[in-house]
């Protein structure tokens, strides 16, 4: 409950934040309404993406707490929030776009506050108990990496998980070993690899139940998360103050 009121909180104060900028341009003097008080003024469509993208990374923050899912956690660790945020959100907008081009029914892409998140199924990538990748699938890969060298401000979170079936330990290694196959595929067609942290989940964040055939092939993923840089955190704050 304590997690929940934090975020609910977390949102007020959003909503808050945005009124009061609108209501200290409305009180500013008549005699500086010049173009430069216009443009700090908020739209409309500037108004819903501050809100929406941090009503965003607020959910996705009650997610990545419930699920103890990582990939989503590291977005959310690398919200912005305010207008940046809302400049990062309108470019992760187009990524996810391009990576729904690229990936097609390989993998779902899912925009989460300021970030993206990529959920690949992992019978489409490997065979059972395989952490080779299927040709069919590489071709895809293929294309995402070029959408990933072609924006160099991104980072990316690969998470390997996989179903109870076998030991523990079995299952941390096959699930490392997944998720470094599909980085290594990336960084061999051009995606730098200081972009990447690799990590195996094992079996320790189902999404569905472990007790069907269903609800183990829904477990045995690769999950990718895409987050802001460092530039392009800064990218977005000098755009708000220029």
């Amino acid at each position: 409950m304590k997690t929940i009121s934090t975020y609910l909180i977390s949102a007020c104060i959003l909503l808050f934040s945005v009124a009061s900028m609108e209501i200290a341009v409305a009180q500013k003097p008549s005699k500086k309404k010049t173009t430069s008080s216009k443009s700090i003024k908020l739209k409309k469509s500037q108004r819903g993406a501050l809100i929406g993208v941090g009503a965003g990374a607020i959910i996705g923050g009650l997610i990545g707490k419930n699920n103890k899912n990582t990939a989503i956690g590291a977005i959310i660790g690398a919200t912005v929030g305010g207008a940046a945020g809302a400049i990062i959100g309108q470019h992760m907008d187009k990524q996810a776009e391009k990576l729904q081009k690229d990936l097609g029914e390989t993998a779902k892409v899912e925009r989460v506050g300021e970030g993206v998140k990529l959920t690949f199924n992992d019978a489409l990538l490997f065979d059972f108990g395989s952490f080779q990748l299927r040709s069919q699938s590489q071709e895809s890969l293929r294309n995402m990496a070029k959408t990933l060298d072609q924006d160099q401000t991104t980072l990316l979170l690969v998470e390997g998980h996989i179903d109870n079936i076998g030991s523990k330990a079995f299952n941390s290694k096959l699930a490392g070993k997944r998720a470094q196959a599909v980085s290594n595929l990336l960084v061999n067609e051009g995606v730098t690899a200081s972009r990447f942290k690799i990590i195996g989940q094992g079996e320790s964040s189902p999404i569905a139940s472990n007790s069907t055939d269903s609800g183990r092939q829904q477990n045995r993923r690769v999950e990718i998360g895409i987050y802001a840089s460092e530039e392009l955190k800064k990218a977005a704050q000098n755009a708000v103050i220029n």
